[in-house]
């Protein structure tokens, strides 16, 4: 019954407020202000009676009439109400149209703080179901911050954008956001936060198996930063430019590491570990059975037996008349003496 109620009273504002914009020849404007307070007392009743939709529509309206006015400020919080209402409508494309709208209107206002926040507030309600629109609320909102020279906020911008594109396996595009997010760490004079974002970068190269990439990171980065999470870094490289297996995983698994956001936690199980060690180790191992090791020893080929041993044997047979004439000699000599 009280639903109802408030249906009526809702539709009677909507009414009141077509009056208010029509014009005459006594009237010769529409009366906005009016209208637009008509419509956002409307959207209350609706949405007290659960009529969510068009409580939705009031709120359009009533911020339509708000520009008319170039009340800015109130014509983007009409739209921010309706964000809301979209929520729980689940019409999570039309948040991230809406939510662009009112961005712009609160920057005319001059309000870009608040156009930032309204970005970020709507791309986390769209993120589980629509990543890439809440994507680009999270670098417009950085270019919103930064047109004001706030890296800082920028910095928090961008690292969420690279959870967010890490959970989407865009690799490379993460390492770029993260750099951004680091260039902002360094110009809001915030360096000590490089560390655990250099970490994250270094990662990211290990999981596309480019090696030299992440230590050029280093290289390029590694000024910055505590020095506990740098030797983090550096011992991820090391153990993978070593290509040493069981190296990378303590590295993987350094308690550093597990403490980082969810989503570089996790990115430890995608990252391939090398090969190099467990071939080496393959190659260095004894061998135990007795069939490979007489498999390493050379065959011996009877015909070189033959040309060894029995060429010296067939020259002491080769004429054995000769053999016995020369015996028979040396028998003569020692009968006969020396003459």
């Amino acid at each position: 019954m009280a639903s109802a109620k408030k249906s009526a009273e809702g539709t009677d504002l909507v009414q009141q407020a077509e009056k208010y914009l029509k014009t005459s020849l006594l009237k010769w404007k529409p009366d906005y202000e009016l209208a637009a307070d008509s419509y956002n007392k409307a959207a209350t009743c609706f949405k007290t009676a659960k009529e969510l939709h068009k409580a939705k529509d009031c709120l359009y309206k009533a911020s339509d009439c708000y520009k008319q006015t170039k009340a800015y400020f109130s014509a983007a919080k009409s739209l921010d109400q309706a964000i809301l209402l979209l929520k729980e409508l689940q019409d999570w494309k039309e948040i991230s149209t809406i939510a662009h709208k009112a961005c712009q209107l609160f920057q005319e206002h001059g309000s870009p703080d608040t156009a930032a926040l309204l970005l970020d507030k709507s791309a986390k309600i769209i993120e589980p179901h629509l990543p890439e629109d809440a994507l680009v609320l999270y670098k417009r909102a950085m270019e919103v911050v930064m047109v004001e020279d706030r890296p800082r906020q920028a910095s928090e911008f961008a690292s969420r954008a690279g959870r967010l594109l890490v959970r989407l396996g865009r690799y490379e595009d993460a390492i770029n956001m993260l750099s951004k997010e680091m260039n902002y760490h360094i110009a809001g004079e915030n360096p000590a936060a490089v560390g655990r974002v250099l970490v994250a970068v270094v990662m990211l190269h290990l999981a596309r198996e480019d090696v030299i990439a992440a230590g050029k990171a280093i290289q390029e980065w590694g000024g910055n930063g505590q020095q506990e999470e740098l030797q983090v870094a550096m011992n991820l490289h090391h153990a993978f430019d070593s290509e040493d297996a069981q190296a990378a995983e303590r590295a993987l698994a350094d308690p550093f590491i597990r403490h980082m956001d969810v989503e570089y936690a996790k990115l430890t199980r995608s990252v391939p570990l090398p090969k190099g060690l467990s071939e080496l180790e393959n190659a260095a191992r004894p061998k135990t059975n007795l069939e490979s090791l007489v498999d390493d020893i050379p065959a011996i080929d009877d015909d070189d037996i033959e040309n060894e041993y029995g060429g010296v044997a067939r020259s002491y047979n080769a004429n054995p008349e000769a053999e016995s004439t020369e015996i028979k000699n040396d028998d003569d000599l020692e009968e006969g003496g020396l003459c």
